[in-house]
């Protein structure tokens, strides 16, 4: 009988186990698959003065995995920058997990073997009918590879990590006059004068070509880069595992023909799957084309002129890609875009002569202090006037005078003066939360940085770029 057992507590405080566990079930399973059996004890990163091993790593990435869908398996399988950033998250996780170890040992924070035990005992899937199985808890543990000293070790270090990383039991309390200024800083209002300048209230005469050449000139249009797809697809209820293994097996047959030198679409037509070619399209233009997810446009636009993807599970069966063509982003000739000109040139003509007039307004105004046919206006941060404006008028001092532009006009805007908020006791008592969560926050990031500071990590890159970039 695990020696840890004998003065259990019944107490239930072990609810964190169930990951672990989740884990232990399906991760470890993931990481034999991964990984090809264990690796050697290998130290990959130095936090402090503690070593994490390519082992925590690697069962760190397992449980990861675990906790994700098979697609999102494959996409970091099968691309290089999605797998370094899973990679960095990994090692961002395991490295955290050791500072704060680091921080429960030098706070002298000792876990019993009674906390261990009362923990153990409260786990489900140790229990029969309610109560401890002993032979269940060394089941679990032998057929999960789990030793029961190594288990006890993993439990007694997360809960040390929980000593340490508990939250706070009180929120920090904000001040009153913070949340006073605050409130009246959000929900104070403004009164504004202001006229409007649109661009459309000045005409224009009709440009000729050297005109839209010197404007062509000034405002050079790049059409962007665009590629030419063609695909297989094997369509295949992905639900089901009859039908996913069946399509899997066609697109199979499909890249044995592709391998072997023949073209998508014989190999396509020979096994019965569906082949497509899609017109030009841009990295952000719409294909419309159900099955060209934004993910495999982002595939398709790392992809070499001539390449071949290897199978893409999509949502609705299988596909397997060959980009056809490149075409590099290039300048536009002046006769393809000259009609689109036209509308460009005449709005920049009217927005000059606009301004010419906002400005004009504005300097009599700041001469002679008052003008007349101005429209007023109570504003607040969110409504009341287009949005260029209602920032103007709250990021400048009162008694300032400007011209905002928004897309199809100038303002002459007046800031007039301020006006305290009535107090809403609702919306005062949200915004105390609010601030009182960014403090916590605060206080959270600023024990990282301290943590960063007193336990500096040191990646050991030979070992990461053998083992985990390899």
């Amino acid at each position: 009988m695990l020696e840890y057992l004998r003065n259990a507590s019944e107490k239930p405080l072990a609810k964190f186990l169930i990951a672990i566990l989740a884990f232990s079930f399906i991760g470890w399973g993931v990481a034999e698959w991964i990984f090809g059996g264990g690796v050697s004890e290998t130290n990959l990163v130095r936090v402090g003065d503690a070593d994490v091993t390519v082992n925590q790593f690697n069962n760190q990435k397992s449980q990861s995995l675990a906790a994700m869908t098979r697609e999102q398996q494959r996409a970091i399988y099968t691309d290089a920058a999605t797998m370094k950033n899973f990679n960095n998250r990994v090692m961002n996780s395991v490295t955290g997990q050791q500072k704060i170890q680091n921080r429960a040992r030098d706070l002298g924070f000792v876990v019993s073997d009674h906390r261990v035990a009362r923990e153990i005992r409260q786990v489900s899937a140790f229990q029969e009918n309610g109560q401890f199985s002993e032979e269940r808890f060394d089941s679990v543990l032998s057929s999960n590879g789990w030793s029961e000293a190594a288990f006890a070790a993993m439990l007694r270090d997360e809960i040390a990590r929980s000593m340490v990383s508990v939250p706070m039991a009180e929120q920090v309390k904000v001040p009153e006059f913070a949340v006073d200024a605050s409130y009246n800083a959000r929900y104070a209002t403004r009164e504004i004068d202001y006229k409007v300048i649109k661009f459309d209230d000045f005409k224009v005469n009709a440009p000729t070509d050297d005109m839209l050449q010197t404007y062509y000139a000034q405002h050079p249009q790049t059409l962007p880069e665009t590629r030419r797809v063609s695909y297989v697809f094997v369509s295949a209820d992905m639900s089901k595992p009859d039908s996913y293994d069946e399509g899997m097996e066609r697109m199979q047959k499909v890249e044995d023909e592709i391998i072997g030198g023949d073209t998508l679409e014989n190999a396509a037509k020979k096994h019965g799957a569906k082949f497509v070619q899609l017109k030009d399209f841009a990295r952000n233009g719409a294909t419309n084309d159900a099955n060209i997810t934004p993910a495999i446009v982002a595939q398709i636009f790392g992809m070499e002129e001539g390449a071949d993807s290897e199978t893409i599970e999509g949502a609705k069966g299988f596909i397997i890609m060959h980009l056809d063509k490149i075409n590099p982003a290039h300048s536009a000739e002046f006769n393809s875009v000259k009609s689109t000109l036209v509308p460009e040139w005449t709005k920049a003509e009217k927005r000059k002569q606009a301004y010419e007039k906002a400005n004009s307004i504005l300097v009599d105004l700041n001469k002679d202090k008052k003008w007349t046919g101005a429209t007023t206006k109570s504003v607040t941060r969110t409504e009341g006037a287009p949005v260029a404006v209602l920032s103007d008028a709250f990021n400048n001092p009162v008694g300032t005078n400007k011209i905002v532009e928004t897309p199809d006009a100038f303002y002459v805007l007046s800031v007039k003066s301020v006006k305290a908020p009535n107090v809403d006791k609702e919306k005062k008592d949200k915004l105390r939360k609010e601030m009182e969560g960014t403090v916590m926050y605060q206080i959270q990031a600023d024990y990282d940085k301290f943590l960063e500071r007193e336990y500096p990590v040191k990646v050991n890159q030979k070992v990461y770029n053998r083992f985990i970039e390899k």
